[in-house]
């Protein structure tokens, strides 16, 4: 258990809007560490909510562990930071079983994803068949080792970071590990007054155990169900399958949309309008949280295009009258 954890006492029943104003206050937290990067925090934090795992992709060096550490922090979770190598095996995420002598018999070992929050450093530096080890707890949260089930942890979710592909020592993930993840965000380089900032000693990984808990395990519940509780209208369910449909259609995606991307786009946009303290979905909050669903999930070349690709599909749907 963390020190975060160990610190926390156990939330009691929140009313949603108690819910919700935590919900701004690690946003806020958050933001304290990780500089000029609110909407990025946000989102993560809509993924969380929304029962997903998060992919964070860009250059070494720009806040994507910094980040996975505060939002731990502040969830106040166990954690568990796991660096990805190309020697990686399976048991060293699994966990192994170990023959007792004095009993004759197999003690299993957990692995490091027997946590709440696991960071998977730097994932695509592992070889393929250490990330299929992750599918079925990044899907089932829960994990079979030589025919037996584990469960994970309820609040179990993966904040893995990933290097572009063209640098050195570096595996793409499958396209079934890359659907599991939710989102994938990009941090991108900081505006030059907050880089001038952290420049001068704010912010950073030397400012996390500064972050006070906000929430634990019970109350990450809590929050997850009153996300779940958010009503989605049913012009807004008509948006979001002309969306999936659409995409089907055009000609730049070889394949389109699947009814998982679907489910998983109405979650986060009901965690999106959970952050803004509102009971309903809106257009506004599907189109918040379209671009890092579809960045993976749209097989194109290039981040940049899938980008702009993400932007025609929403431009060539129209929002009804709502």
């Amino acid at each position: 258990m963390n020190k975060a954890s160990a610190q926390m006492p156990s939330t009691p029943a929140l009313a949603p809007q108690d819910l919700q104003a935590a919900a701004k206050t690690l946003i806020a937290r958050t933001a304290q560490v990780v500089l000029g990067k609110e909407q990025v925090i946000r989102q993560a934090l809509c993924c969380v909510l929304a029962g997903g795992h998060l992919l964070l992709e860009d250059l070494p060096g720009l806040g994507k562990t910094t980040l996975a550490h505060a939002l731990a922090r502040g969830l106040g979770l166990r954690f568990r930071r796991l660096q990805f190598t190309a020697d990686m095996l399976p048991a060293d995420i699994l966990g192994v079983s170990i023959f007792e002598p004095q009993s004759r018999e197999f003690r299993f070992q957990p692995g490091p994803i027997f946590t709440e929050i696991l960071l998977a450093d730097e994932i695509n530096r592992a070889p393929p068949k250490v990330q299929s080890a992750l599918l079925e707890a990044m899907e089932e949260r829960q994990v079979t080792i030589e025919g037996k089930r584990y469960p994970l942890p309820e609040a179990f979710f993966v904040i893995a970071t990933q290097n572009p592909l063209h640098q050195q020592g570096t595996y793409p993930l499958p396209e079934s590990q890359l659907d599991r993840f939710a989102l994938i965000l990009g941090m991108g380089y900081p505006a030059p007054e907050v880089e001038r900032a952290m420049l001068k000693g704010q912010g950073g990984r030397t400012h996390i155990n500064d972050i006070e808990p906000v929430l634990d395990a019970r109350g990450l519940a809590q929050m997850r169900q009153a996300v779940r509780n958010i009503f989605v209208a049913d012009p807004v369910i008509d948006y979001v399958q002309k969306l999936l449909q659409t995409s089907r259609e055009m000609p730049e995606f070889s394949m389109g949309l699947s009814p998982r991307a679907g489910l998983m786009l109405l979650n986060l946009a009901r965690a999106w309008a959970f952050i803004d303290q509102r009971d309903h979905v809106l257009p506004d909050d599907i189109q918040a949280v379209f671009a890092g669903l579809v960045t993976h999930r749209l097989p194109t070349s290039g981040t940049r295009q899938i980008q702009s690709s993400a932007e025609r599909l929403l431009a060539a749907v129209k929002v009804e009258s709502f």
